[in-house]
């Protein structure tokens, strides 16, 4: 309820301030803009005339700056763009470029700076900037239905962000179509942030998570990237209704990650080294998800403890669960555990739950996992027998993850016809060897 009345408050404010601007026509013509600003009063409206006008410039007053999508602002190669340093501001309708290359100062094509409040960055195109759009220090700031092409000139370690949140609480991000540069959503340090219904491709994280708290990541989609969501020393966060679709290694990540809900996410791979990593991270929810043509459907490692695993469907991947400990894990909750495409158990009572116990991992997981030099033996029939002996002999297995009430119906998560489409036809960079192909998503985060 304190999200939806943020959301509320923080569009009456901007249709007050909408209501009050007085509509003053640019044109593009060297200087123009620079002067239309210096000029302006608190609530003026400018429309800018189709064509280039000259960047960078400042906003330290409530205006509305318009384009209508035929607009451009090109900065001159050095600092930010456009740089928002008051409250009540619109950017809209506008074609950004030209940043500088500086990472120090955070070039961007559009920067909303410490001090700015309620400022709304709507349906611009920001074109090969270091950074694509950054809320450093701002508070309830809106980034909404843009598209951010990032850099290509450069390895992608060393690109900016399509979208970065540095201590800006309050700020919503939706609907944005970001590719190319580094992170999709970079976000350090921050809390109270929504990032939604936003799509990621060609990137090395889709969002990457850190240091931010009580927040919400929900209805994005990442496509092809290097890594999915990547949730990393945060706690109480949402986590809902995501896609991770062909990315590289991880689909979702939680790394130190806290007291948080990731429920109804699809991971699906085929390229995916892991569709879910859990490091070091407890007391969260991990519900209805659906986990598919991974190499591994969920890494628990690090001592990870007291999280719930329930109602989640581990489809096709080569090793359903890799966890090595000497404990038993119960993965059901209130009778109804999860899904396992290579369960073969029975329902005779219909309850749809399997009438026998799962275990995914035996003791020969375990050697490989710690010995991958005992691969060599995979076909041997001594390894056959012990896994013979310890299916016919249950004592004799060793700890970890135990699914007593294995479900017999995967959780169905749809996924929209276009985004298919764009799934079945994406082809990485990394995928066919070129350039950053090499590249570590979680060398340098």
């Amino acid at each position: 309820m304190a999200t939806v009345a943020l959301v509320i408050a923080t569009t009456l404010a901007w249709a007050a301030v909408s209501y009050a601007m007085t509509p003053r026509t640019v044109a593009a013509a060297s200087g123009e803009l620079q002067r239309a600003i210096a000029q302006a009063a608190h609530g003026d409206m400018l429309l800018l005339a189709p064509g280039r006008h000259d960047g960078p410039v400042r906003l330290d007053k409530a205006i509305r700056i318009e384009g209508n999508g035929q607009a451009q602002i090109a900065g001159n190669g050095k600092g930010s763009v456009i740089v928002a340093v008051g409250d009540d501001i619109v950017i809209r309708g506008l074609t950004v470029s030209g940043s500088g290359n500086d990472h120090q100062p955070i070039d961007s094509g559009i920067f909303v700076a410490k001090g700015a409040k309620n400022v709304l960055v709507e349906e611009n195109r920001i074109v090969g900037n270091l950074h694509g759009i950054t809320v450093h220090g701002a508070h309830d700031t809106v980034v909404r239905g843009n598209t951010v092409i990032g850099r290509r000139d450069s390895r992608m370690n060393d690109r900016g962000n399509g979208i970065y949140v540095w201590n800006a609480p309050g700020t919503i991000i939706e609907s944005n179509d970001v590719r190319y540069g580094r992170d999709g959503i970079f976000s350090n340090y921050s809390k109270k942030n929504i990032f939604r219904n936003n799509m990621f491709r060609d990137l090395r994280f889709a969002v990457h998570y850190m240091y931010t708290n009580d927040s919400e990541v929900t209805g994005n989609i990442s496509i092809g990237n290097h890594l999915g969501y990547a949730l990393m020393f945060s706690k109480n966060i949402k986590v809902t209704g995501n896609l991770s679709l062909k990315d590289r290694t991880h689909g979702i990540m939680l790394n130190y990650a806290n007291s948080s809900i990731v429920r109804g996410n699809l991971v699906r791979g085929g390229t995916h080294e892991k569709c879910t990593f859990i490091y070091n991270a407890h007391k969260n929810a991990i519900l209805d998800n659906r986990f598919e043509g991974c190499g591994v459907g969920i890494h628990f490692t690090a001592g990870s403890e007291r999280n719930t695993i329930s109602g989640n469907a581990f489809i096709g991947n080569r090793h359903q669960v890799k966890y090595v400990g000497t404990k038993m894990v119960e993965w059901s909750t209130d009778g109804r555990g999860n899904y396992w495409s290579d369960h073969a158990a029975f329902d005779l009572d219909g309850n749809g739950r399997a009438d026998t116990r799962f275990k995914p991992n035996d003791l020969m997981d375990h050697i490989l996992w710690s010995q991958p030099a005992a691969s060599l033996l995979l076909g041997s029939p001594a390894v056959q027998l012990v896994r013979w002996s310890q299916q016919a002999f249950p004592a004799i297995m060793p700890g970890g993850v135990v699914d007593s009430q294995p479900l017999t119906q995967p959780v169905v998560i749809a996924v929209a016809d276009r985004v298919a489409a764009l799934e079945r036809g994406v082809s990485p960079i990394w995928l066919k060897g070129g350039a950053n192909a090499d590249v570590d998503a979680l060398a340098s985060h």
